[in-house]
Parts: structure tokens; C-alpha cells; sequence
């Protein structure tokens, strides 16, 4: 990297280093504190912006470092220049691995990575076998999301009779959700000799798996002469009924063809609201596609386009491993993956997709 490149990201990091000490400043002063929408949208923009600034005060601090130390190794002495300059050689080492890094957190971010997600999961070919395995996926989202601390609430259940689910809807909500999730929609497909098999006959078996970034309510308007909503007994496996009133809740948009139902929650009130998020979220992404559609090229990368019906991932039990399928990675722990260990696989699809993005800017 050039010395004007270094002496570019310098400045930018100084810039977001300034700017986080002003929003620090900002956001205790009463008038924002009076003003309620103004206060939250400030402290979304702190909350944003922390990580990114607790980087470049780090990268600030190096530079001066190196600029303290540099003045050491003009020295007259012999031995201080020597120590001096053997620092020197670490702290650009240092500083050259922090310009990289910097490049990549530099890159714009999709506003839609700070969002909760709607994770969507339905079995696919497989019968019985398919059911299981979107279990199995639901779990695994829902470990993955408890160990980083987020918090998850069933929208959609839809049990079968021995324990898999045919069509799963969950709401993740915390800390960048969307950025961490998104790359998991897409047809997962396992391998392994099912339960349901009596002759030991290894099967494949799919479930698709769909996560929307949540709309907020300012982003999408939905006229009520659009929907027609039902309402029904909720029912659990077997199709026993869990409750004795009309608490389930479904509602067609019908502009657009979209269903949408929920039963989980306790009142039909809470349904509603629930199936109205999913809609709402449904919508937003019908919209983003269309925005989106004119730089579909360019956003095609190698960690796919989030299309449903690619098929992103296989899971093959008797040998152990996990395949990411568009970058080429597999792993053989397979058993740590399934109880929510996620982050390894996520990292390097984020890792994957900011090459791409550096690609696009370049």
C-alpha cells in the first residue's frame, strides 16, 4: 500500500475518531434528550458507529506511536537508534495488517446488516426425513442466536406427528442480526441414514431456508382494503387443537398473492401483529429485489444472490463435515455446527462477500 494510501485511511480514521466524540458529546445534551425521535435515531448512530470508532481510535493511537518512535530512531545514540528502529520495524508491520483491515471496514455497509431478521424454514424433499432436518435447523439458529445473546420468538410452528416441522417462521432480534444471517438463506441439504429408514439406506433430504432483514413500520404502508384476514383454531402435531378459541391468524395480501399466517403466540391480537411483521418484511424484500434488479450482475457474488432455491450448504452425517458450496469450504465438525457453533462459517462468508465489495469499488 502507498504512503498517500496510509496517509488517506489516516485521515478518515481521524475523521470517524472526531465524529464518535462529537455524537458522544451530542447525545447527553438535553435538548436531544427532550426530543425523542432525534435521541434515538442519534443513539442508533453511536450504536452503529462504536465498533468502527474503537477501531480507529486504535489505529490513531498506532500512528502516533510510530511517529513517537520515529523521532527515537533519529537519535544521536547508537543504541537507542538501533532499539528504536527494531520497534519501528514491528509497529509498520503492525500498522500494514491495520491498513488491510481498515480497507475492509471502510467499505459501505448495507443499512439493512443492523436490522432483526425473520429467519423462514420449510422442509423440503425428503418426507418425513425433510421435516426432521428443518428441526434440526431451527435449533441451530436458535443456539446460535442464545449464544450471542439475542433474543428469539416463534412467529410459526407447524410440528409434524414425530417431531420435525413442515414450515418454521422465528424472529431474531439484537446486535446485527441481518449481517450475521443473511448469507443462510438458500436450500440446505443433508446426508445421513434417517430415523425413518429401516434398511440403513443412506438418504438426501433438503429444507429451504429464507431470511428477511424486518421491515420498520415508516418503510412499508399496506392499504387494509388489500388484505383479507382469517382467523382459525390453533393446532398443534396430529392436528390437536392447543387452544379452544380462534387465536390463529392468517392474512393474504392480495396484490401480491403473499399468505401469511401465526398461531404461536397467545391472542389472536398477538397473531395478527406477528403475521402483520412477516408481511411487512416479505413486502420490503419484494421491494428491495425490484430496487436491486438493475445491479444484479454486479451484486451476483460467489456467496450466491440469497435466492431460496440455490442450494448453499450440505450437511453429510457419516463423514462428518459441512460444505459451504460457494466458497468451498468444509469443515469437519459438523456436530458443533448442528448445536449452533456458527461463527467459522459466517466469518468467512462476510469475509467473502467485503472481497467482492473491494472488487466492485476497485
Amino acid at each position: 500500500m502507498s504512503s498517500a494510501d496510509t496517509e488517506k485511511i489516516y485521515a478518515q480514521m481521524q475523521a470517524i475518531s472526531g465524529k464518535f466524540e462529537e455524537l458522544s458529546i451530542r447525545i447527553t445534551l438535553p435538548e436531544v434528550i427532550n426530543d425523542t425521535d432525534l435521541f434515538r435515531r442519534l443513539m442508533q448512530e453511536h450504536s452503529d458507529m462504536a465498533e468502527l470508532a474503537e477501531f480507529a481510535a486504535q489505529y490513531c493511537a498506532l500512528r502516533e506511536e510510530i511517529a513517537d518512535v520515529q523521532e527515537m530512531a533519529a537519535t544521536s545514540d547508537a543504541d537507542m537508534r538501533q532499539m528504536a528502529q527494531d520497534e519501528l520495524k514491528e509497529l509498520e508491520q503492525k500498522l500494514d495488517e491495520m491498513n488491510k483491515e481498515a480497507v475492509i471496514r471502510l467499505l459501505p455497509r448495507d443499512p439493512d446488516d443492523r436490522r432483526n431478521a425473520i429467519i423462514e424454514i420449510r422442509a423440503g424433499a425428503g418426507g418425513d426425513e425433510a421435516g426432521l432436518f428443518a428441526a434440526e435447523l431451527l435449533r441451530m439458529y436458535a443456539h446460535y442466536a442464545a449464544a450471542r445473546g439475542w433474543k428469539t420468538e416463534m412467529i410459526q410452528g407447524g410440528d409434524t406427528e414425530i417431531g420435525g416441522v413442515k414450515e418454521a417462521i422465528m424472529l431474531v432480534q439484537g446486535k446485527n442480526v441481518f449481517e450475521r444471517l443473511r448469507f443462510e438463506s438458500g436450500v440446505h441439504r443433508v446426508q445421513r441414514v434417517p430415523v425413518t429408514e429401516s434398511n440403513g439406506k443412506l438418504q438426501t433430504s433438503t429444507a429451504t431456508v429464507a431470511v428477511l432483514p424486518e421491515a420498520e413500520d415508516v418503510e412499508v404502508k399496506i392499504d387494509p382494503n388489500d388484505l383479507k384476514i382469517d382467523t382459525y383454531r390453533a393446532s398443534g402435531a396430529g392436528g390437536q387443537h392447543v387452544n379452544r378459541t380462534d387465536s390463529a391468524v392468517r392474512i393474504t395480501h392480495l396484490p401480491t398473492g403473499l399468505v401469511v399466517t401465526s398461531q404461536d403466540q397467545r391472542s389472536q391480537i398477538q397473531n395478527r401483529e406477528r403475521a402483520m411483521q412477516v408481511l411487512k418484511s416479505r413486502l420490503y424484500e419484494l421491494e428491495k429485489e425490484k430496487a436491486d434488479s438493475e445491479y444484479s450482475g454486479r451484486r451476483r457474488s460467489q456467496v450466491g444472490s440469497g435466492d431460496r432455491s440455490e442450494r448453499i450448504r450440505t450437511y453429510n452425517f457419516p463423514q462428518g463435515r459441512v460444505t459451504d458450496h460457494r466458497i468451498g469450504l468444509t469443515l469437519y465438525r459438523i456436530n458443533d455446527i448442528m448445536n449452533g457453533d456458527l461463527d467459522e462459517l459466517i466469518d468467512k462468508l462476510i469475509l467473502a462477500r467485503q472481497a467482492e465489495l473491494m472488487e466492485a469499488e476497485a
